[in-house]
């Protein structure tokens, strides 16, 4: 059996597909002419056509490799595609289809990884300079599991150097622009893999979070964003920036989606000593559940200070927006120093990892990464002991906070993606900008709590603006529940960028 028009060639809108070394008679798909990435714009609409065999896992790839091909030079959010073998798993994603061996949503489906994830046998640079030729021997165990799920992996999308940053500004392959607005930043660290997924590169993207870098970009960019609790994914074969705070998670276009890529990724990793034996829900499910009856505290203090008055706005909107749905709305009063904005753990691990490198090469790292590793130099082993004890303490106590809601939300930025010529025309402005872009989302960090990003409105200019969803330590499903029951009733989600 073979796929419907099975001989014929997809006709792409946005333009030539780059040459593959498929001939026309050995893959394609005529679908009546239309760019899948608009008209097929979410993995749940897709892996139901593919499952059915209506369209090919070749042709989709092919049309992402165009699409990046098109926009890169632009976005510059991919450091390297991969091409060749991207088409060799679409041709054995679509054998496998034909046989009638459908692995599940994400098989045949185009997505990226934020290039500090070891690929075998593919560069994995983290934006540096420093390792400009690094070819992993191993997969990460994340790439793992999106291979054992049937993921097409179309390229490594560029990042902050080192993940060392928000705005990945700071790259040796350049900066990342943000897809609304070109001349915005796309946010950090995980800037290409959100601009890849708003401008629909891939269908979703893998990115990490050290103080908000899969949530960041994901608000500024105008997509979904989580990060799971920490321990649910493994962080195992991903070059680390500060081990304690370290989450890997999912980019997507849906809440959705982001549910379809959690389920496939998460679950314990016994190699991996941060990895947690805690059994994974299903996301997907839950998804569907609503909001109605749920407790939903809203901690004003410190979360809603100082915001720009657009996010502001639109923070009301979407809190009317949520009780409408039949949550209930409460405030959460934190106590002084209760949300925690250290930031010495992070230095200190850090510096402990790139130590050895910074003392042979520091020449290979760009100036404001290697000053930013150097601030963890002087941190003492009472100190770090003392701040890895306070973390431990955090995650313990937040834990009375859930007794009285369900889930907490904020907003996820305090302001829309800023300029970039503003924060290159002032290099000493860039790391304030970072931080106060990073306020909202640093605390869950610390937590350990999962927390998602959805968009809740646009500025007056066009730019996305983030809603912030975080709940329980595992409980992913709720977070999931309660974003996917708003995007649902609103329309921000089907906003198309542009490009």
């Amino acid at each position: 059996m073979g796929l419907k028009n099975s001989r014929t060639t997809l006709r792409l809108r946005s333009g030539q597909a780059p040459d593959t070394g498929d001939t026309e008679e050995s893959h394609g798909l005529l679908y009546n002419g239309l760019d899948f990435m608009t008209e097929l714009s979410t993995i749940s609409e897709l892996a139901l056509s593919l499952r059915r065999k209506d369209v090919s896992p070749v042709e989709i790839t092919r049309n992402c490799l165009t699409r990046i091909e098109k926009l890169n030079p632009t976005l510059n959010a991919f450091i390297t595609v991969t091409a060749q073998s991207a088409l060799a798993e679409a041709r054995t994603a679509e054998a496998e289809i034909l046989r009638g061996e459908w692995r599940g949503p994400l098989h045949g489906v185009p997505v990226a990884l934020k290039d500090l994830i070891d690929t075998a046998g593919v560069r994995t640079t983290a934006a540096s300079a420093l390792h400009k030729d690094r070819v992993p021997t191993h997969d990460a165990e994340v790439v793992r599991r999106l291979r054992q799920a049937g993921a097409v992996i179309v390229g490594k999308n560029n990042l902050h150097e080192f993940a060392y940053g928000g705005s990945s500004l700071v790259s040796y392959f350049g900066e990342v622009h943000n897809p609304w607005d070109a001349g915005r930043i796309a946010g950090g660290s995980s800037g290409g893999s959100a601009a890849t997924v708003v401008a629909r590169l891939a269908y979703a993207a893998i990115g990490t979070d050290t103080a908000g870098s899969i949530r960041e970009p994901a608000a500024l960019c105008g997509c979904v964003g989580l990060k799971p609790t920490y321990g649910r994914v493994s962080s195992r074969g991903v070059i680390p920036l500060s081990s304690s705070l370290d989450h890997v998670g999912p980019l997507a276009a849906t809440v959705a989606d982001t549910a379809i890529v959690l389920l496939a990724i998460a679950g314990y990793d016994a190699a991996d000593i941060t990895s947690v034996n805690v059994p994974v829900e299903d996301y997907v499910s839950a998804t569907g559940e609503g909001a109605t009856g749920l407790r939903v505290g809203v901690p004003r203090k410190y979360f809603f200070d100082d915001l720009d008055s657009e996010v502001a706005a639109a923070m009301e909107h979407a809190l009317r927006g949520i009780q409408s749905l039949g949550a209930g709305i409460r405030e959460v009063r934190f106590g002084e120093n209760e949300v925690p904005t250290d930031r010495t753990l992070q230095a200190a691990e850090s510096y402990a990892y790139h130590a050895e490198n910074v003392a042979r090469s520091s020449d290979l790292y760009q100036a404001e990464t290697l000053r930013r590793i150097r601030s963890g130099e002087k941190v003492s082993a009472p100190e770090y002991i003392q701040r890895r004890r306070e973390l431990e303490e955090a995650r313990r106590s937040i834990r009375a906070v859930f007794a009285d809601v369900d889930v907490l939300v904020t907003p996820t930025m305090p302001m829309p993606a800023p300029a970039i010529a503003d924060l290159k025309a002032n290099p000493d402005a860039l790391r304030p900008a970072e931080l106060r872009l990073l306020r909202n989302t640093r605390p869950f960090n610390v937590w350990g709590l999962p927390s998602i990003s959805v968009p809740c409105g646009f500025t007056q200019s066009g730019l996305p603006i983030g809603l912030q969803i975080a709940g329980p330590h595992w409980r992913e499903d709720l977070v999931l529940r309660v974003a996917h029951a708003y995007e649902q009733a609103t329309a921000w989600h089907k906003r198309r960028c542009p490009v």
